[in-house]
């Protein structure tokens, strides 16, 4: 018994060596991987938040369309016209009912004003959310903008809508884990829509 106790210990010294070094292969295996790991969640995370809001916002701006196909274009004239800012409203009480920060565009205080830009012929009108965390929103309404209809050989008359939303990406943060000195960006998501006036 005595001449095996030596062994005995020898062996499970071993076994206990062996299995220390199999603890820290497995943790350096986990800090190599999980910054990547946690770099892949995040980005699908970001990316389908951007393509959720992307949608709510074509939706959004169709809508904001076909209200404004469906409005009277005598008040054009106007700097700000109630048509154009009837649109506005719409989109920022959209904006509210899908829960998405409407940035103060409803607020013609804040700086959600209406503003008229362009040449007489291609009118644009701007309303900007000034108080986004990540950035601007910009709302361009085009009321009597042509649209050329190749099937019809015809220009259309129509109302156009796009809204320009900032989106703060949170992957630039945590790829900041496997590239130190990477920075934040916003990136304005985009919904549009044009629809012929019936006017």
């Amino acid at each position: 018994m005595s001449s095996a106790s030596p062994h005995f210990r020898t062996f499970r010294t071993e076994i206990w060596r062996l299995g220390c070094g199999e603890c820290a292969n497995q943790l350096v295996e986990l800090a190599v991987v999980l910054p990547i790991l946690l770099v892949l969640v995040v980005g699908i995370f970001d990316f389908g938040q951007a393509f959720t809001l992307k949608q709510q916002l074509n939706n959004i701006a169709r809508e904001a369309a076909r209200l404004g196909s469906s409005q009277p274009t005598a008040d054009l004239s106007q700097t700000a016209p109630p048509s154009v800012k009837a649109i506005r409203d719409l989109i920022d009480s959209d904006l509210k009912a899908s829960k998405i920060d409407d940035c103060g565009l409803g607020d013609s205080q804040s700086g959600g004003r209406v503003s008229r830009t362009g040449t007489p012929d291609q009118v644009t009108w701007k309303a900007v959310g000034a108080t986004c965390p990540a950035g601007t929103l910009t709302v361009t309404i085009e009321r009597a903008t042509s649209a050329f209809s190749a099937t019809l050989n015809i220009n259309v008359v129509c109302t156009h809508v796009n809204i320009q939303y900032p989106f703060q990406w949170h992957f630039n943060k945590v790829i900041q884990l496997i590239a130190p000195g990477a920075s934040g960006t916003t990136n304005p998501v985009p919904g549009d829509a044009v629809i012929p006036n019936m006017d």
